[in-house]
């Protein structure tokens, strides 16, 4: 098939305690990747396709959920918008939603995902509010993970990743890590994989990544974005995005509503 150009995306970026979302014009044809988190993509009005693993076939749809670690491609050259959701799969939610898709695709149906569109769409870019915006992510996710009984995950991992997290801009080492969670590094090493599928290093470099997100939504450079994100510099985190990602971080302009409001207030601020 031939490939359809890539462009410059630009939106915004809005975290929360276990998930993210990047919404706005969409970057084209993104390259085969695979990340730690569970993905929820939606293109609007229509002309979202994807392709399950590096050799299969494109499929057109509204709305996919795409499991954590299954290497993936989406192509939203044809949506007038799109919003990429980001679920840690180490939240019991991320759980639930793990045990619904079971290491598949699932294609969403339009009618599945019309209204949450419209709620989307006006917290985005009439409310113009990054609060609206996560309360009906937040809202999303639950709905989603409530085709499942949720489980909990292990309290000395979620420690661990929360200590991560208020600490993402310093060195992480694994013993550090292990004794938050009063584990040997050994066995903090096994439970981790065992909880979140993945080594610590590669959860690490996927929290900077979104930490560079929120600075980038600040009005930061890249490279001051990647320094206070504890990148070594930026060819750094250009290739962990790459890996994670499939694109660079600088075709991801943050520019949206939410950035655009959030700038100005900050300024007011000042």
């Amino acid at each position: 098939m031939e490939a359809r150009p890539a462009r410059p995306a630009e939106g915004d970026f809005v975290a929360w305690n276990g998930g993210c979302l990047l919404i706005g014009r969409g970057a084209g044809r993104i390259a085969p990747h695979s990340h730690y988190a569970i993905q929820w993509v939606i293109g609007v009005p229509a002309g979202l396709r994807v392709q399950f693993g590096r050799n299969g076939d494109w499929q057109s749809c509204a709305a996919a959920l795409i499991p954590s670690r299954a290497t993936h491609t989406i192509d939203v050259v044809e949506c007038e918008w799109t919003a990429v959701m980001f679920i840690e799969p180490e939240t019991p939610q991320g759980r639930a939603i793990a045990e619904r898709l079971r290491g598949g695709l699932e294609l969403l149906e339009p009618e599945a995902t019309a209204v949450f569109a419209k709620r989307l769409e006006r917290a985005w870019r009439t409310e113009r509010s990054a609060d609206a915006v996560r309360t009906v992510c937040l809202q999303l996710v639950h709905e989603l993970s409530q085709t499942s009984p949720r489980q909990a995950s292990d309290p000395r991992i979620v420690a661990a990743t929360e200590a991560i997290r208020q600490h993402i801009d310093q060195p992480v080492t694994l013993e550090a890590v292990a004794r938050i969670a009063h584990l040997s590094p050994s066995r903090f090493r096994h439970l981790f994989v065992e909880e979140t599928g993945m080594p610590l290093r590669t959860y690490v470099l996927w929290r900077r990544l979104l930490h560079v997100w929120e600075l980038l939504v600040e009005g930061d450079t890249l490279s001051g974005a990647a320094h206070a994100a504890g990148f070594a510099d930026s060819a750094h985190l250009s290739r962990t995005a790459r890996s994670m990602f499939g694109l660079p971080p600088s075709a991801l302009q943050m520019n949206g509503p939410l950035s655009a409001r959030g700038r100005m207030q900050q300024r007011q601020l000042g």
